[in-house]
């Protein structure tokens, strides 16, 4: 069955309606308090975890890693890739999402990337898989050999389906992502991504050949239906093509509350990154 890159009612929307369907942070009335707490969160984390921070992988200001290793070297290694459409947001600031993953004995890594416009989207995918070259050659100096589930929410969950064939990635755990580009490219979040026809093909992960890994796709049932239908669509193509992983809806959260099930030690995303395993 062909893939169809745009919803139904794409071309009956105006730009300021297509904007508004990938817009989650204006869709969450109270986002920004939520961010807010999140940044405070992640401080005092980092500094009672102080030990393997800023870790340089690449060049670029932003190409450096968190790592969070856990007491036993061979444990697995959930790591972790932001969101923010590409061009927001940091990675100091989400390691308080790792308590949950430490308190089960697992070890956690979130690696920065460079951002739109800086950027492009080309040049973050590769980005990322650098680092992920760089976990696998230097993180069992840092005290991380395990197994290695990928994940990211938002972009961050894009990210996560580029980098799944990864040698060093063992399975997947794409939250609230994107899948397919084509529509990102007709909203207002296209002013600093610029994205190229030859981007659109290369980098939607509906286009790319099924990664056979176990990858588990998760939204929140109370997100922008956008966000909801890219992960559902993703998943049927991938069960379509016999590839392991579970779909999971997660009852009520927004696209920011979502996380609080990866933060968790008893949440619903940390036991489903648990069982890809």
């Amino acid at each position: 069955m062909p893939h169809d890159p745009l919803p139904a009612f794409w071309a009956g929307a105006s730009p300021a309606e297509r904007s508004a369907a990938y817009d989650n942070t204006n869709a969450v009335k109270d986002s920004a308090a939520l961010i807010a707490a999140r940044n405070a969160e992640a401080t005092p984390f980092r500094a009672a975890h102080a030990g393997h921070l800023d870790l340089a992988y690449g060049a670029g200001q932003r190409n450096a890693w968190d790592l969070f290793p856990a007491a036993d070297p061979a444990a697995p290694c959930l790591v972790f890739i932001h969101g923010g459409y590409w061009q927001r947001n940091r990675r100091e600031d989400f390691g308080a999402f790792m308590k949950g993953a430490l308190e089960a004995g697992w070890s956690a890594a979130l690696p920065g990337y460079s951002l739109a416009p800086e950027a492009s989207l080309t040049q973050i995918v590769a980005e990322i898989r650098a680092a992920l070259d760089w976990l696998q050659a230097n993180g069992p100096a840092h005290g991380i050999a395990g197994k290695v589930v990928l994940s990211g929410w938002s972009a961050g969950g894009h990210l996560t389906a580029m980098a799944l064939d990864h040698p060093l990635v063992a399975a997947g755990l794409a939250i609230s992502g994107i899948f397919e580009l084509a529509p990102i490219r007709d909203t207002d979040l296209n002013e600093k991504l610029s994205l190229t026809e030859a981007e659109l093909a290369a980098l939607s992960p509906m286009r790319l050949p099924v990664v056979p890994k176990p990858l588990a796709i998760a939204y929140g049932t109370a997100e922008l239906p956008e966000l909801c239908r890219q992960s559902r669509d993703f998943h049927a193509l991938r069960a379509a093509a016999h590839a392991p992983g579970p779909l999971i809806p997660v009852p009520g959260a927004d696209h920011f509350r979502i996380l609080s099930a990866l933060q968790a030690l008893d949440g619903m995303l940390l036991r489903a990154a648990a069982a890809l395993l």
